[in-house]
């Protein structure tokens, strides 16, 4: 194993470790703002609200983020011109893709954190005379959300890996950095190991992240000692 190659590589890396790590975040944060209302329309008992929300979700975790990822960076041209415009970016269209693909997990996170309340807070709410609105506002979504915390986390991770796909569309993250580094030194053990070591680093980051969250906010959930 050539540690000098990897030494030498190192600035790569980081180019990479950059990209990744500002694509994952935004992606995750704008999901998640798709995701609550999405969650919340899931449940919805009118079926015009149900009915599209439910398609959204189906497609896209029926689909797998790699064809999505084709789909909008190769077939957007088919229905509306791209260039000139962001669309003819490849960071823009991994960005579009990895969003809906975390929105329709995220939301069925959510969702089912949703359904999984205690029907005493729900009712008590209703007691204090709240509107549904409110109901959801003060006492449904944070419960909601803070009960996530342990699934939602995996739904990072998942992310995480999966966006080694943007490398394909010619995207200097991580796995783009493996690559570029195998094609110049022909060493794929130490290109992708080393890419691999760096997916390891940022997962162990999110689990100590997730775990922080859920000591902080899900404490009036464990039992007293």
């Amino acid at each position: 194993m050539d540690f000098s190659l990897i030494i030498e590589s190192l600035p790569i890396y980081f180019e990479g470790l950059w990209t990744t790590v500002w694509l994952v975040s935004i992606s995750l944060i704008l999901g998640l703002c798709i995701a609550i209302p999405l969650a919340v329309a899931r449940n919805s008992h009118n079926l015009f609200i149900r009915l599209p929300s439910w398609g959204y979700i189906y497609f896209f975790r029926g689909t797998p983020l790699l064809v999505q990822l084709y789909l909008i960076y190769y077939g957007m041209d088919q229905f509306m011109p791209v260039k000139d415009t962001l669309w003819e970016n490849a960071w823009f269209c991994a960005l579009v893709a990895f969003v809906l693909n975390t929105s329709a997990y995220s939301a069925e996170i959510i969702r089912g954190s949703i359904n999984g309340l205690p029907k005493g807070e729900i009712e008590a709410a209703k007691a204090y005379g709240m509107s549904t609105w409110k109901t959801y506002k003060r006492i449904i979504l944070p419960s909601a959300l803070r009960r996530s915390l342990p699934a939602y986390s995996n739904e990072a991770i998942f992310m995480l890996h999966g966006s080694a796909v943007a490398g394909i569309v010619t995207i200097l993250d991580l796995t783009g950095a493996a690559r570029l580094v195998n094609s110049r030194y022909y060493a794929p053990f130490e290109s992708f190991l080393t890419a691999g070591l760096f997916y390891m680093c940022l997962t162990f980051c999110i689990l100590w992240c997730f775990k922080w969250a859920e000591k902080k906010y899900l404490a009036y959930l464990r039992p007293l000692s």
